[in-house]
């Protein structure tokens, strides 16, 4: 059986949540938790709670969520938000505040 859960909007630029993404791929639901716990990085807490989201959706289908296994984890990119920011002689600079897109996939089926 395969669950997922995905966090849209997350507002995390892409390359940093990949970076928390790629240690868990393919690890134990329980093990990537407390991976998770202990990574210094701000992307790490979106993932916990998404991990958490995917293993309660896998308790809803009566299956151990401890025992399963993410076997897809990727990050899309989401909408850019865009803000100026005044400079120096009536200029303008533009600061893209981008978002994420992260989905994870757990399934209890061995390959």
């Amino acid at each position: 059986m395969q669950v997922r859960a995905i966090h849209r909007y997350a507002r995390l630029t892409p390359r940093k949540a990949r970076r928390v993404v790629d240690l868990i791929r393919g690890k134990r639901a329980d093990e990537a938790l407390l991976a998770l716990r202990f990574m210094p990085y701000r992307g790490a807490r979106f993932v916990e709670k998404l991990l958490r989201s995917a293993m309660a959706n896998a308790e809803q289908q009566n299956a151990n969520a401890e025992e399963m296994r993410i076997v897809r984890a990727f990050v899309d990119p989401g909408p850019i938000m865009k803000r100026l920011e005044p400079r120096a002689m009536g200029r303008a600079n533009i600061i893209k505040k981008r978002t994420s897109h992260i989905t994870i996939y757990l399934s209890d089926e061995v390959k």
